[in-house]
């Protein structure tokens, strides 16, 4: 499946500023590609105001985040993907949310990684693979 973190981001900024709040987006900035002013980047870290009274051409895309600002007067065009994303809130209040990594391929999957087992063992050589244990039951209570 495709990522929802651009869905969520889109849902939420549109939320606040539909509350009159200011969304703020807090951004990684170290991840390759990410275009922010160097100035204001602190541990690797940046917030970025993208309130529509605060940017120009704003774009909330699939792939990306991108706009124009000033920063300390100067004008400069932003560029975030969205894997660089980290939150975004309402200035006002921090009402907002945190996204986590996204799950992708692991090169080096170790136990119990993986879809769970679906007993369909054929073409293996027969051995019957152990089923997982402690996942959560139903129990019938009469």
């Amino acid at each position: 499946m495709t990522s929802s973190r651009p869905y969520l981001l889109r849902a939420l900024w549109g939320w606040i500023t539909d509350n009159g709040m200011t969304p703020h987006l807090l951004v990684d900035a170290t991840v390759d590609g990410t275009v922010v002013p160097d100035a204001f980047v602190e541990q690797g870290k940046i917030t970025l105001n993208v309130g529509p009274t605060a940017v120009q051409g704003l774009e909330l895309g699939d792939e990306y985040v991108s706009f124009s600002a000033r920063f300390a007067g100067s004008p400069m065009d932003v560029f975030v993907p969205q894997t660089a994303v980290m939150a975004i809130y309402a200035r006002e209040n921090g009402q907002g949310m945190m996204f986590g990594s996204e799950p992708g391929p692991d090169p080096d999957p170790g136990p119990g990684d993986g879809p769970p087992d679906d007993g369909d063992d054929a073409g293996e050589g027969g051995d019957e693979a152990p089923r997982r244990k402690g996942g959560p039951s139903l129990t019938v209570v009469k």
